[in-house]
């Protein structure tokens, strides 16, 4: 399965999973406890500093943010029309911000340190019983398909402009969730095989 993760260090990279998800969360509960527009554009620019810190590795996945700049648009343009470009403009400062960091998080992050931080933060129901090590690998296995998702998505929209020097749009469901679909059945054979029962 495909991801966006790189091996190319940065300073991101030296520090833990653990801390990296608690800075993404933090910000996201910031961003959502305010709605005074200096305040977003502050904490957005800082953002932008961040992810433009990683150089060339968040210049490798600056396709992915393009859905994410036409999303803001169409949100401000809705706001607009409904006579609330502020609440169009928070909206779209929140979203600009809590989603660079998730794709720097992703960046910067391996899957093996991703489920050691999530499997740590469940060790309390381990106590009952719970086990967290294969919610904990669910949990991961989640958020790698919403990445591979987007970068199969990605990739056959290049394809078919390539091909027909237009976007795909909805003529390339079909593929994707073929894609998927095999995706999914490839990484459940390989769990069926290595996991314990």
């Amino acid at each position: 399965m495909q991801s966006i993760y790189s091996d190319q260090p940065t300073w991101l990279h030296g520090l833990s999973a653990g801390l990296k998800l608690l800075a993404v969360l933090c910000l996201g509960l910031g961003l959502y406890a305010t709605s005074n527009q200096l305040l977003l554009s502050i904490a957005f620019v800082c953002c932008v500093l961040v992810y433009a810190s990683l150089g060339r590795v968040g210049w490798r996945a600056h396709r992915l943010l393009m859905p994410l700049l036409l999303a803001c648009l169409l949100v401000l343009g809705f706001h607009a029309y409904m006579q609330q470009i502020d609440l169009g403009l928070v909206s779209a400062l929140r979203m600009l911000s809590i989603s660079l960091m998730g794709v720097a998080f992703t960046l910067t992050t391996s899957s093996a340190g991703l489920l050691h931080t999530l499997e740590w933060l469940m060790q309390p129901l381990n106590k009952l019983g719970i086990q967290t090590h294969r919610i904990a690998l669910q949990l991961a296995l989640m958020l790698r398909f919403i990445e591979h998702f987007f970068m199969v998505w990605q990739q056959l929209d290049d394809a078919h402009k390539i091909r027909t020097g237009k976007s795909g749009g909805l003529r390339l469901l079909a593929p994707l969730t073929l894609h998927m679909l095999q995706s999914a059945k490839r990484v459940a054979d390989t769990l069926t095989l290595r996991l314990p029962r």
